[in-house]
């Protein structure tokens, strides 16, 4: 197809979430991330076409969800589809970012930090990807029902870390997304039933640094992208969370999006980071205790009094 931006943005968010798509004429078709990730076997219905007169890539799913539905559970907007940036549009909109971003875009100028991240050029690639780990996601009742892989690629400048999924089906694993579910669910369950606080991280090998200092921790797949109201589902009632935020934009972003989805359904949110480093195992790693985290600055007082 190409060297086409938002072909490669959309089809490479797509193979990493749904598996690989099955080429059909001029249409590509993947399994829709919205109806069909919940691990059972599928037609796939999402069909992705890239336009060359208005240079932009077309996504339809054929049983009805929405770009925008599509769209968010691949951790996209809409300006992904356009190679370019997406022509205006008449009517009323709605103008400057959503609240809990702007809340998290005052909390990095306070903190110093840039409102975005470059990632430096790694160079030609040296070496074959590598597994490094594999994060089973489990049912309530403990039942696999996906993971993430963890691999690690050698670089000229260095080891790049790249993540894709898999879905326990009848048939075994297979690529693909799953349903939105906390890493740890069980456990989680088992602390909101007890009255325990439980910490909420970026990723999953900071969890596991959490849970070896003896916390109940979890995270969502995808990334500082990927949370959804879904996962905050399993929070309902919580005594308190903590927010373990990374230190840069999208840790930022990722906390207040988390944060607002618990605001009205826990009794107290704090939103904390790595005195050194940039997240949680960072900041254990240098020597420091889980009581050395720092509050994240607006960040941590807005939704706190919030909760309140």
């Amino acid at each position: 197809m190409g060297t086409n931006g938002s072909w490669d943005t959309i089809t490479g968010a797509l193979h990493r979430v749904s598996g690989p798509g099955k080429r059909g004429g001029d249409w590509m078709t993947f399994l829709c991330p919205v109806h069909e990730a919940d691990g059972r076997h599928h037609h796939p219905s999402l069909g992705v076409v890239y336009n060359r007169q208005r240079q932009r890539t077309i996504v339809k799913c054929f049983a009805g969800c929405s770009d925008e539905e599509v769209l968010e559970r691949l951790g996209l907007h809409i300006r992904d589809l356009f190679d370019g940036p997406p022509p205006d549009r008449t009517g009323p909109r709605r103008t400057g970012p959503a609240p809990e971003l702007a809340v998290a875009d005052r909390a990095l100028l306070a903190a110093g930090l840039p409102l975005s991240v470059h990632k430096p050029d790694p160079g030609p690639q040296l070496g074959r990807p590598r597994r490094v780990a594999a994060y089973i996601y489990r049912l309530a009742d403990g039942t696999p029902a996906g993971r993430v892989i963890r691999v690690r690629t050698l670089y000229r400048r260095g080891h790049v870390k790249s993540f894709w999924q898999q879905r326990r089906t009848e048939y075994g694993w297979e690529s693909g997304g799953f349903a939105p579910l906390p890493f740890h669910l069980p456990e989680v369950i088992s602390a909101v039933r007890a009255g325990r606080e439980i910490y909420i991280c970026e990723g999953e090998s900071d969890v596991l640094t959490a849970t070896r200092a003896g916390l109940t921790a979890t995270c969502n797949a995808g990334g500082a992208q990927g949370w959804r109201r879904e996962h905050a589902d399993w929070l309902d009632c919580a005594p308190r969370v903590w927010i373990v935020a990374d230190r840069d934009a999208p840790g930022y972003r990722h906390a207040a999006k988390v944060a607002a989805t618990l605001s009205d359904r826990v009794g107290e949110i704090r939103i904390v980071q790595a005195r050194d480093g940039k997240d949680l195992t960072d900041h254990c790693n240098a020597g420091h205790d889980i009581s050395d985290l720092e509050p994240v600055p607006v960040l941590d007082e807005h939704f706190r009094r919030a909760s309140a």
